[in-house]
């Protein structure tokens, strides 16, 4: 995977999406809701194994920053004012490939946890 990175990294005028097109031709149109709930920042994926966080009521946030991270990554802000993420290469490829699958897991885990996309309060 390390000879893989993108060619382009663009943000759409809606701020909602951002496509990424690797080197290898491949592209993946990544909503920025599914880049946000699946954060690889310690604030979302926690410190250690079991400490994940399920992020509820990202339906509609937007991407509002990128920032390159050495030649291997981007960190991504968005409007709720999370920007702690750096996203690899690996990382994007993975979303792209593998991201409608890990977002149903997601949608379960809202619903397992009495949460929705649409609200950030957490149940008591």
């Amino acid at each position: 995977m390390s000879d893989i990175w993108p060619s382009e990294l663009r943000v759409s005028k809606d701020r909602q999406r951002l496509v990424v097109t690797f080197n290898d031709g491949q592209s993946f149109d990544l909503s920025a809701e599914l880049l946000r709930v699946l954060s690889p920042s310690a604030e979302v994926q926690g410190h250690g194994p079991g400490q994940k966080v399920t992020v509820p009521g990202k339906r509609n946030v937007a991407i509002i920053s990128m920032t390159p991270t050495g030649n291997y990554a981007v960190r991504i802000g968005f409007d709720d004012m999370h920007d702690t993420g750096i996203y690899t290469w690996t990382y994007l490829r993975e979303l792209g490939e593998r991201g409608a699958e890990l977002f149903s897991a997601y949608e379960d885990e809202l619903s397992e946890k009495g949460m929705n996309r649409d609200t950030t309060e957490k149940p008591r």
